[in-house]
């Protein structure tokens, strides 16, 4: 098991780790993405595979062994957005990298118009501007759920939290200008 204490890797690296394609792949996404690193993108790498060898291996199971496991399974990632209720394993092998990555805070926010850009979204929350339930949040990378959704605002001790305040204002001229914000 290891000691507590001690911070152990959360992601595999790629086992080629020089192959142009994956490279330039990588490098689109983690543009696309806001993410401050590559080892940010192999953990969700890591997640994902971890992910679909539970349910590959669900598959190998008789139909009546898998049914609760399944049920707890797409219970699960349907309260996390990643998949819907209805889901069956299938879809969760049809998930990509893409999938987790959208339900990141950090991404979640600058979606939301919170922000002018993932960058700016990553600042606010490392800077503690942003809070989920009354709870701040600092980590980008925390994987919003479809409860927390609607409760994502600014931190109550935030300057941000005043409508008032200039970058908010800035936000909302933006959009009613109709900015380059995705829908």
């Amino acid at each position: 098991m290891g000691d507590p204490k001690k911070k152990h890797k959360l992601y595999n690296t790629p086992k080629r780790p020089y192959d142009s394609t994956r490279l330039e792949s990588d490098l689109k996404v983690i543009g696309a993405y806001g993410l401050r690193n590559k080892r940010e993108l192999w953990r969700q790498h890591t997640e994902l595979s971890t992910i679909r060898g539970r349910a590959r291996a669900m598959l190998s199971l008789d139909v009546v062994e898998r049914a609760e496991d399944e049920a707890m399974m797409i219970n699960k990632l349907a309260s996390l957005g990643l998949v819907n209720r209805g889901a069956h394993l299938d879809d969760i092998l049809t998930m990509s990298v893409e999938d987790l990555l959208e339900r990141r805070l950090q991404t979640f926010i600058f979606r939301q118009g919170m922000a002018k850009s993932l960058f700016q979204a990553r600042q606010l929350i490392t800077h503690g501007h942003i809070s989920i339930a009354g709870r701040k949040v600092k980590a980008p990378s925390y994987v919003v759920r479809r409860d927390d959704e609607s409760v994502i605002d600014y931190s109550m001790s935030s300057p941000l939290h005043a409508k008032e305040h200039p970058m908010r204002m800035e936000i909302t001229i933006d959009e009613a200008k109709g900015g380059d914000r995705p829908e």
